[in-house]
């Protein structure tokens, strides 16, 4: 097995597969292994990720459960009047949640929590927009 330390650009080659890994974990070296290898170390990863997936949903449930204060807000801001509405964050929001009902359909497992957020702060955003140009 051939280590190269990015810093000092020089090979150093270790016989003990063990020996190896340890040192590439604890001084963050480039590792380059043979193809024969990486198959065994990628089932290992996946089955480790599959394992990780089963046990923390948490990043899928309480991020959009924290990010439901913005439409929240958004629809309680339409029963006010349309003086308050800012066009500048209006086109912020509305580009935010664009760009975020995207990533939650691109990840996977897709996030259709995350989706049906900022799809709700959207559909607000819009009716926002479209207030604030009826009143001016």
């Amino acid at each position: 097995m051939v280590f190269i330390i990015p810093s000092a650009r020089r090979e150093v080659e270790l016989r003990d597969e063990s020996v190896a890994g340890y040192l590439a974990a604890s001084a963050r070296l480039d590792v380059h292994t043979f193809p024969e290898h990486q198959s065994a170390r990628t089932d290992q990863g996946s089955r480790i990720q599959r394992r990780r997936d089963k046990r923390d949903p948490t990043s899928h449930f309480w991020g959009p459960v924290a990010n439901w204060g913005l439409p929240i807000a958004a629809i309680n801001d339409m029963q006010k009047s349309p003086d308050i509405i800012s066009g500048r964050m209006t086109m912020a929001l509305c580009m935010y949640s664009l760009l975020f009902m995207r990533f939650a359909y691109r990840v996977q497992p897709r996030n259709w929590l995350l989706f049906a957020c900022h799809f709700t702060n959207e559909t607000c955003q819009v009716i926002q927009g479209a207030r604030l140009m009826k009143h001016k």
